[in-house]
């Protein structure tokens, strides 16, 4: 989703999330008090249970009126409370004092852990969560659960892929490059010829870089929240070490740029050929096209392309964003809000919705595997049919990912690592032990035993 992205770089940390603060247990929802004058949307059914949602899709209004005409025995009462972190600050403060979070929450699904410990999340598996399981792919299914334990709905990801300029690798005799290695030796036979750099590494990205750690095959963190005390933490292994030794490799020969992504310079740089190629995700072409990328003399130039690998004869796909529905456990009513977050942007007419306007990138099976959805010619890509050549197939081998209950503050301090990498002044091998000894330290000072 468009407006999700920025929020995944965030450098401030959301309410220091160790033991001290787990348990915080309710003292009752608001879901079964909600007032209807409150609602940013209108109740069409009065006398319905009405249930409370925070979410931030930019066509959230459009979703929740669906719902609310569809159902009889339930009805949403929404409020935008604040995209990302604004959103989880608020919930956060909800949480301490135990009182004054919605019945159902939008939540990015590495943000989960950081609330599950708090015992601030249900257990959607009793409430029928499995019913909607094969709705989705497994990665996409593993994002949420904790063992047996479901706690989120996922709505829409972030499958990765790398977007290009046909134009520039047209100009330059360059070919697509299939691997790392390939991507490195174009971008050094772009700079060779006079041509602009082959791509960027904003260090304010940590969350992309994390996926491409783990496609390389590190495995950050390992938690499971059956064992609340214990947390694994792996972040100065060979792979990660690869991975940033690469990426600062490539800022220091001048071969890719470093600049912040999500910027005003940055969409400058995209909209005029200063990048040939942008590692992202699928929700990527609507964010791009709703900055004005691809208009004008930009038109039908670019293009979508598989995510390089490291290894091409083993492929890992891995994912960038994604936002999912939560019931927090100030509730009244548990079972209300699950079907609200089991239901709410699961409808036909909503998911139609969000892919054609570009608002998500939907994990719904359904519509993933639909033949308008998997055909549909592009614009943004002059119609080329990049779900079913890229996205989808990347959406389907994703295998999921752990995150940890800490991922806001882990992600400062990899931008912090970042920065000083492509200033040149660290090596990545030296970042990924500075980086280990922070979140370590951090960890342990949260009350976790580090293993």
């Amino acid at each position: 989703m468009r407006l999700r992205t920025p929020t995944l770089v965030a450098t401030g940390m959301v309410a220091a999330i160790g033991l001290a603060a787990c348990g915080g247990g309710s003292d009752g929802g608001s879901g079964s008090a909600a007032d209807s004058s409150k609602c940013t949307n209108k109740i069409v059914n009065a006398d319905a249970k009405k249930v409370t949602v925070w979410g931030w899709y930019p066509n959230m209004a459009k979703v929740v009126d669906n719902f609310n005409n569809d159902h009889t025995d339930v009805q949403v009462c929404w409020t935008n409370a604040g995209q990302g972190q604004t959103e989880y600050d608020k919930f956060q403060t909800s949480i301490t004092a135990k009182k004054g979070a919605p019945d159902v929450i939008m939540l990015e699904a590495e943000q989960l852990v950081g609330f599950e410990i708090q015992d601030a999340l249900v257990d959607l598996a009793p409430l029928g969560a499995n019913d909607v399981k094969s709705n989705f792919s497994e990665g996409a299914w593993s994002d949420v659960s904790q063992g047996d334990a479901v706690y989120a709905i996922p709505v829409d990801g972030g499958p990765m892929g790398m977007i290009y300029r046909k134009d520039i690798l047209e100009k330059y005799d360059i070919d697509v490059p299939k691997t790392w290695a390939e991507y490195a030796e174009a971008a050094q036979k772009l700079k060779d010829a006079g041509g602009p750099a082959f791509g960027d590494i904003g260090s304010n990205i940590p969350a992309a870089v994390t996926a491409l750690m783990i496609q390389k095959g590190a495995v950050p963190f390992q938690y499971d929240l059956s064992d609340k005390l214990n947390i694994s933490i792996k972040l100065d292994d060979q792979a990660t070490k690869d991975v940033l030794n690469y990426w600062g490799d490539l800022v220091k020969k001048g071969l890719i740029g470093k600049e912040d992504q999500f910027t005003t310079d940055y969409i400058s740089g995209v909209v005029g050929g200063k990048y040939a190629t942008y590692v992202s995700a699928a929700w990527a072409p609507g964010y791009l096209s709703g900055q004005g990328v691809g208009e004008g003399d930009d038109a039908g130039q670019f293009a979508a392309a598989e995510l390089p690998q490291w290894d091409e004869s083993n492929p890992v796909s891995v994912n960038w964003g994604g936002s999912t529905f939560a019931v927090t456990t100030q509730t009244s009513d548990k079972q209300a809000a699950a079907t609200v977050a089991m239901g709410l942007y699961a409808d036909e007419a909503s998911l139609t919705d969000g892919w054609k306007t570009q608002t998500i990138f939907p994990l719904n099976q359904t519509v993933l595997k639909s033949d308008e959805f998997v055909n549909a010619k592009i614009d943004f890509f002059d119609g080329q049919t990049a779900n079913k050549d890229i996205y989808v197939p990347a959406e389907n081998a994703y295998a999921g990912a752990t995150y940890s209950p800490f991922t806001v503050y882990y992600y400062a301090q990899l931008q912090a690592q970042l920065v000083k990498l492509f200033a040149g002044q660290t090596t990545g091998d030296q970042a990924a032990t500075d980086l280990q000894a922070t979140m370590v330290e951090y960890a342990k000072s949260q009350g976790f035993n580090v293993r």
